[in-house]
């Protein structure tokens, strides 16, 4: 378990960071239950480019309008390399989109949304009521665990 060299991922050169094999096992462990930001963001970069004007611009086209070249493009595109924001403003003002469309909606758990359908109606008294009796119902939850 020594330190192992990682090349920086966002299309810029330096030098190789080092890092604990055991930490980066944990991370791509915590990947695979959820979805890359990367991922998504590359897939809405190449969505954007495949039906702009309706038919779509090559990733030189784009390159050239957000000063950048076609291999980082399509490194975006498949995460290889990760956007900065301000790469992601000039591909947003290029689009003539907002930032934000880069980024998956956040969409509330089933839990969640059967708990606001179960209180959505409950006055402030009662709300508070199924409050506490939420936080009893965890702590005696805990103790049970201990």
């Amino acid at each position: 378990m020594g330190l192992q060299p990682m090349m920086p991922a966002n299309g810029t050169s330096g030098a190789p960071v080092y890092f604990n094999s055991q930490i980066s096992q944990q991370v791509d462990a915590a990947r695979t239950h959820m979805p890359d930001i990367y991922e998504q963001i590359g897939k809405q970069i190449r969505e954007l480019r495949a039906t702009l004007k309706g038919q779509g611009i090559s990733q030189e086209e784009l390159a050239q309008a957000v000063n950048t070249t076609a291999n980082t493009v399509s490194r975006w595109e498949t995460a290889t390399y990760k956007p900065s924001i301000s790469d992601l403003e000039r591909l947003a003002r290029f689009f003539g989109v907002t930032i934000t469309v880069f980024f998956p909606k956040a969409e509330p758990k089933a839990r969640t949304n059967a708990l606001l359908s179960a209180t959505a109606d409950l006055d402030d008294e009662n709300l508070e009521e199924v409050t506490l009796y939420a936080q009893f119902r965890r702590a005696r939850q805990k103790k049970k665990t201990r």
